[in-house]
């Protein structure tokens, strides 16, 4: 889903954008507008749209000042305006497109068109990266939530948790991530570097295990305090790597 956040002082020109925007392809999403600087930082800022459709002649202050509040531009964006004097200026803060008014579904369409070919480019570059610096051996992991991607050192996971087609990373420093691919991907990976399956459903790092109590059957309890199962089939071969370490 491209989230989008839509700023312009003209109430009729936002709805006419977001109208337009509701014609198009379904995986398009209008998750907040604006119609001043201030108001445009506030729900770019609360909500992290994919991509950003800005006017730049606002009651506060342009489009560009409001980029300039930013660190780091996190979006893509797309200058729509009545002005075209202003397009040199906008491809210096990476525009990805300029549309001048009034807006056809055309214009519009290609520009977002643009936005997703431009952040599929960018996340296969991430995953090159991480894949390349674990040529020799995995150090991190990349993991696609529906909100972000995250590259993920994998000596920070203390153990993955299944649940159906999804599977939850619970890192050291206590975040949980839920993606939406099945366990059995992450053991294939994961468990010659130093995992071990010890259930059908939980695969744990072996450098996080705190204990193994006999008790209830028995379980492995982990560096956070969690609890484990241990499937009976498994003990045996568990044990033994304990023996090894």
């Amino acid at each position: 889903m491209l989230t989008t956040v839509v700023i312009d002082d003209e109430p009729k020109a936002r709805e006419t954008i977001i109208n337009v925007l509701g014609l198009g392809p379904d995986n398009v999403s209008v998750i907040g507008e604006a119609g001043d600087v201030k108001s445009g930082f506030d729900v770019i800022t609360k909500t992290n749209p994919d991509v950003v459709l800005l006017d730049i002649n606002l009651p506060d202050g342009t489009g560009f000042d409001l980029l300039k509040k930013f660190n780091k531009i996190a979006f893509k964006i797309i200058f729509i305006t009545a002005h075209e004097e202003y397009a040199v200026r906008a491809f210096k803060f990476s525009a990805l497109d300029y549309i001048l008014k009034p807006v056809t579904a055309g214009n519009l369409f290609s520009a977002i068109e643009k936005a997703k070919e431009s952040i599929q480019k960018e996340e296969t570059e991430i995953k090159l990266s991480a894949f390349l610096s674990n040529l020799n051996k995995i150090k991190k992991i990349v993991l696609k939530t529906a909100e972000s991607i995250h590259i993920v050192n994998v000596k920070d996971i203390i153990r993955c948790e299944a649940d159906i087609n999804y599977t939850t990373f619970h890192l050291v420093n206590g975040e949980k991530l839920l993606v939406s691919r099945p366990l059995k991907e992450y053991s294939e990976m994961l468990e010659p570097i130093g995992f071990y399956r010890t259930h059908q459903s939980h695969l744990v790092n072996l450098d996080h295990i705190l204990r193994y109590d006999k008790m209830d059957g028995g379980h492995l309890v982990l560096i956070d305090e969690s609890i484990v199962p241990v499937s009976s089939r498994k003990k045996e071969d568990l044990f033994s790597l304990f023996e090894r370490m």
